[in-house]
């Protein structure tokens, strides 16, 4: 995880666009990029169109993956968020409001 911090504040920081990255801003184009990713599946109306896009345009969903994770890992570090940390609570959060001997119905 200190690699991918490292490697994201040196690109960051050498083109100048710390001043950019605002809680506000970052959180804007996570959703952005969360919608670019969407658009991919857009029109699909079965799992097995979803898998078909999959197949067809995995590279491009990567990148938009890539892209969700880059500003969320950028906003962990602009509100000093470990995201490690984050992840570990909120999954014992969940595992407090879904036990896991509980049926669940979607």
């Amino acid at each position: 995880m200190q690699e991918l911090f490292d490697i994201l504040r040196e690109f960051r920081d050498s083109r100048g666009w710390r001043k950019y990255h605002t809680p506000k801003n970052l959180s804007v184009s996570i959703s952005i990029e969360a919608a670019e990713l969407l658009e991919l599946f857009q029109w699909t109306t079965s799992v097995e169109d979803e898998m078909r896009v999959l197949g067809e345009r995995g590279k491009e969903v990567e990148e938009e993956v890539a892209d969700i994770l880059i500003y969320t890992l950028f906003l962990c570090d602009v509100a000093g968020i470990d995201p490690l940390v984050a992840v570990k609570r909120k999954m014992e959060k969940n595992e407090r409001k879904y036990p896991k001997d509980r049926v669940y119905e979607f």
